[in-house]
């Protein structure tokens, strides 16, 4: 069968386009045609200034400090028997140097694995507080943007250049602090 307006339909495509600019709500052409409103936030500038972060970070060290000082007296008593092995070794029986030498890298080795386990605690739980602390920033972004009634909101990862008109950090970073300090009252 031949199409009455072509085998593309071609004519009925264009009457289609004419009728929905002609009858389109006024609305919609000025919103096409507005500036949208854009803003930048520098998000490495959050994570050293947001108190959730600051917070995150003192929490950690004190949860991890006891670990520290344990590895800390760990590596001492390692450098105490490797000094004594030099020391006295010349003077020792091979049996007590022997002994001596494997206390050693016992030593070692346990030191290497607590170190490793410490490490790996550790940043499990700093990837969890960060995580959390991005929801944060994230949620506190948006309902910014909204109120404020931006457009588009971009973080700095992406951005090679933002002008300083454009950085709602500040702003954020305050609302940040108003959601702590809001959050720490009873």
């Amino acid at each position: 069968m031949i199409h009455p307006f072509g085998a593309s339909g071609g004519f009925a495509r264009c009457a289609l386009i004419a009728a929905l600019a002609l009858f389109a709500p006024a609305w919609t052409w000025a919103q096409a045609t507005a500036s949208p409103r854009i803003g930048y936030i520098d998000v490495k500038r959050l994570i050293d200034t947001a108190p959730q972060f600051l917070e995150s970070k003192a929490k950690l060290e004190r949860e991890f400090a006891k670990q520290n000082a344990q590895i800390n007296a760990d590596d001492a008593k390692l450098a105490a028997l490797k000094q004594r092995y030099e020391r006295d070794s010349a003077i020792m029986t091979k049996e007590n140097v022997d002994a001596l030498k494997r206390e050693i890298d016992a030593t070692e080795r346990d030191n290497k694995r607590r170190r490793d386990e410490a490490r790996t605690e550790f940043n499990e739980r700093g990837r969890a507080e960060n995580a959390r602390n991005f929801a944060i920033i994230n949620d506190t972004a948006i309902e910014y943007a909204r109120t404020q009634g931006y457009d588009m909101v971009v973080g700095s990862q992406a951005v090679l250049y933002a002008s300083a008109r454009l950085d709602i950090t500040d702003a954020v970073l305050q609302r940040l602090k108003e959601i702590n300090a809001g959050s720490a009252k009873p």
